[in-house]
């Protein structure tokens, strides 16, 4: 599409929209809902009736923290799943009473990164927002806080926005922070200014990203905000990232922001996972034929090209493909588990089919289960 101007059209007319809002927009610095903001937000996304939006909500954490007597966020896992549990309700209840006011309707969805690695969950979560939406409802998404552990963590709800707006088949993406878009700088630094659109990754060679805000109550900042863009980019959504104050204007397609335009096409679910929600359980160390054969020539993993195998898992999950430096190259679903793979190594699948049966006959990993982590 030709120019800023019908890019921008583009994000004015589409229907499905991913909005994200994160902790920092919602609550005070010393924990708690600030019902201002939470209605302020609202009264923008109702009056786009045209539009089927999901919420993506941060807050149930810094929500419970100062009914629960806390100052900050804690460090530990225990005491944040706590904090999470007692916010999650006040959030969903705030949000409720506040749609209310326009006789909409919230459904509550919790998710964790075990939900979009499971094909069965995966269609689950997809088809509850579906039907949510087909019912006028507005989905409140979040991470299950109050369960997830360390190891299936999305780590952060930018990260979960973008995988929501694959799920859902979104025509775009919004990030709302505190700040009002990407800067060549830091935007308190005197000469920086505001970057209107990104194009590429070329865009951003050079561009320092900064971390999480000042607020403290969140665990994101612009690193997140960035990659979730890429992520949605690359799966062909757009996204506009910008503040929560200019969200009416974000909706419209007006020219507030950073403005990501889509930079790949939609892929399959399960590829979008494997890159960006799913946790290795072990590797594969490849050799040099090998690496060339599935990274240049998009070919499957043989057991002929593996040199060596790490770490514990079973047929069916995620490991990464190294090359001979350790540098992960690909991610994939291995067809066998992994104490099985020494006797494979280097060996051709006609060879293994004569001596052990048919079953092995096959790829190790598939090249329709394999991402590439660096194309």
């Amino acid at each position: 599409m030709a120019g800023a101007a019908g890019a921008r059209q583009e994000v004015a007319d589409a229907r499905r929209i991913v909005v994200k809002v994160g902790s920092s927009s919602l609550t005070t610095a010393a924990g708690g809902l600030d019902a201002d903001r939470v209605d302020a937000l609202v009264d923008v996304l109702v009056k786009h009736q045209d539009k089927e939006i999901v919420l993506v909500s941060s807050g149930a954490i810094a929500a419970g923290l100062a009914p629960l007597g806390l100052e900050r966020r804690p460090r530990d896992l225990a005491r944040q799943q706590a904090a999470a549990s007692v916010g999650q309700g006040l959030l969903v209840a705030r949000y409720t009473a506040s749609f209310a006011r326009y006789g909409r309707r919230v459904g509550q969805v919790l998710l964790t990164s075990d939900d979009t690695s499971r094909r069965a969950h995966y269609r689950n979560a997809y088809r509850t927002l579906d039907q949510l939406l087909a019912m006028g409802a507005v989905p409140i998404v979040n991470e299950n806080d109050t369960v997830a552990t360390d190891e299936i963590r999305f780590g952060d709800n930018d990260r979960l926005a973008a995988l929501v707006a694959h799920l859902v088949r979104a025509d775009l993406l919004i990030l709302l922070s505190d700040v009002d878009g990407l800067y060549d700088g830091d935007p308190a630094t005197p000469g920086t200014s505001r970057i209107a659109e990104v194009r590429g990754p070329a865009d951003l060679a050079g561009v320092s990203i900064g971390s999480a805000g000042k607020a403290g109550v969140g665990t994101g900042g612009m690193v997140t905000k960035v990659e979730a863009a890429r992520i949605a980019a690359a799966a062909g959504i757009p996204v506009v990232l910008t503040s929560a104050v200019h969200a009416a204007d974000a909706l419209a397609g007006g020219p507030t922001g950073t403005h990501f335009l889509r930079t790949g096409r939609r892929s399959a679910d399960r590829l979008l996972w494997l890159a960006h929600a799913s946790t290795p359980q072990g590797a594969l160390v490849l050799d040099d034929g090998a690496v060339r054969a599935v990274v240049e020539r998009h070919s499957s993993l043989l057991p002929a090209g593996i040199a060596s195998v790490e770490g514990e898992f079973s047929a069916g999950d995620p490991v990464e493909l190294r090359d001979g430096t350790g540098r992960a190259v690909a991610r994939g679903l291995v067809n066998f588990d992994a104490r099985e793979i020494p006797r494979l190594m280097g060996r051709s699948t006609r060879e293994l089919a004569r001596e052990l049966g048919p079953a092995y006959e096959r790829e190790v990993v598939h090249r329709d289960d394999l991402v590439l982590l660096h194309p």
